[in-house]
């Protein structure tokens, strides 16, 4: 009885192993180059983009030349940017460049890592409805860095007006969080601090809409710190880029604090 029972449990286990795991079964054996693609192309227009991806990858993995082939690894970068998962959008991004570095497509996909991580934000943020410009700027420099080679490498690019345009916005969003961090040093009354990020603005962001207020953080916290003459130059500059300050319009307070105050309650 026990050798019967053995001899069918190892019939039961040959036939597994003959007739294959059923679980495994593949829906897209044996479809030609062109069904898959425009299965998978069906996929990403409904909206299902994890098995879009996986249409495309076996594509790619089965036909691995010709234009199918390198038209999936594009249509992968775009499915890992509507999935809303940024690193696997640069990571597909980075292996297309790598690729095809001479593509007449490449700049869409320098466009796609700059998109990647425009708009991430962290589940805290999310819940605390946190501004992006309180938070850690590294996705957005990373954004930044890859929209701006875009526009350096690719200066006629279809993606050049927007790319340019979502540049100012994060140089802007860039600079209002070094202010950010600014102003909680100049709450704290640490001076100094406040003064470096205030002229890391001016020095990487002389174009954003946030150096008229690091100018300001300046003035004030080198009044607090009694370094006048650094003061003085400081409101020269304030004074000449900026004739209508609402700072100035006011006037100069002696007291810095109240300066600060002042300056602080205009937003």
């Amino acid at each position: 009885m026990k050798l019967s029972l053995a001899l069918i449990a190892a019939i039961l286990l040959s036939g597994c192993a003959i007739f294959g795991d059923p679980t495994e079964f593949d829906e897209t054996k044996g479809w030609n180059v062109q069904r898959l693609y425009t299965e998978a192309d069906a996929l990403m227009r409904s909206r299902d983009y994890e098995k879009a991806i996986d249409y495309f990858q076996k594509l790619e993995s089965r036909y691995p030349h010709g234009r199918y082939a390198t038209q999936a690894q594009l249509e992968i970068i775009y499915a890992y940017y509507k999935r809303n998962d940024p690193i696997s959008t640069m990571a597909a991004a980075d292996r297309f460049i790598k690729l095809h570095p001479n593509h007449p497509n490449i700049d869409y996909a320098y466009y796609m890592k700059g998109l990647a991580t425009f708009n991430q934000r962290g589940v805290v943020e999310k819940l605390t409805e946190q501004q992006i410009s309180d938070r850690d700027p590294k996705s957005l420099r990373e954004s930044f860095l890859s929209l701006k080679e875009l526009v350096t490498r690719y200066p006629d690019s279809r993606y050049l007006q927007d790319s340019q345009l979502r540049m100012v916005y994060l140089v802007n969003t860039l600079a209002d969080h070094e202010l950010h961090v600014a102003r909680y040093y100049m709450k704290r009354k640490a001076y100094v601090a406040a003064l470096n990020r205030a002229e890391f603005v001016l020095e990487n962001y002389p174009n954003s809409t946030a150096v008229e207020e690091a100018l300001v953080i300046m003035v004030s916290a080198y009044g607090l710190l009694e370094m006048e003459d650094l003061k003085q130059d400081t409101m020269r500059v304030l004074q000449t880029n900026y004739p209508d300050s609402r700072m100035l319009a006011k006037g100069v307070p002696g007291d810095e604090r109240v300066w600060w105050k002042f300056w602080e309650s205009l937003y």
